[in-house]
């Protein structure tokens, strides 16, 4: 039996619906409300699919190809961190893939799936909290139940996004999403080190 609350604290952690909240605001800005319900409903979806891969999946595919996890967590943390700083100093993602992502299916993949509510650190935790030396068939379901119940969160977050972002107006959203990575810069950097730190314990 896995310690459930600590394990949807550390998913609520890593996919941060919240911080999906300004991210959804800004690629989404130029859909009607209706696109904007398909594009979240989808990103979560396939965040799902992703997440529920690398439980099932991410240990063996990374032992296959003798990838040590800390060396998965180094470059996880290093993709997160390049996209915190893209928050940080003005877009929520480069201005070129913001013309790129035209169609509602580019959108909720990118940025939204991957990596806004999938991404590396999340990817990242799926594998440590389901390893199969530690974790039998049922913690492991236990585990993808948690991770569900967090994308259900951010799923309803981002459909009321409209109502958030009247709260809080435009300079708000663009103040959240400026601190958020921030924290995201720091989680990214905290896996780089964690990682490097385990790599050379090896």
């Amino acid at each position: 039996m896995i310690d459930i609350l600590a394990t949807f604290i550390l998913f609520f952690a890593v996919i941060d619906p919240i911080g999906t909240v300004p991210v959804f605001m800004k690629v989404t800005s130029q859909f009607d409300e209706r696109a904007k319900r398909r594009i979240a409903v989808k990103a979560v979806l396939v965040a799902g699919g992703i997440l529920l891969f690398f439980v099932v999946a991410g240990e063996v595919i990374l032992d296959a190809m003798a990838i040590p996890l800390s060396a998965f967590q180094i470059a996880g943390g290093i993709v997160l961190f390049l996209f915190a700083l893209s928050m940080v100093f003005g877009e929520s993602k480069p201005e070129q893939e913001v013309k790129m992502a035209v169609s509602i299916s580019e959108t909720a993949i990118f940025p939204l799936a991957v990596p806004s509510v999938a991404g590396p650190g999340a990817m990242l935790a799926a594998v440590l909290m389901t390893e199969n030396v530690r974790f039998g068939i049922m913690e492991q379901a236990q585990t993808a139940v948690v991770i569900c119940s967090v994308l259900l969160l951010a799923l309803l977050l981002m459909l009321g996004a409209t109502w958030i972002q009247r709260f809080i107006g435009n300079s708000g959203a663009s103040i959240v999403s400026r601190v958020m990575g921030l924290i995201l810069a720091s989680v990214a950097t905290e896996n780089i080190l964690v990682g490097i730190k385990e790599y050379f314990l090896l």
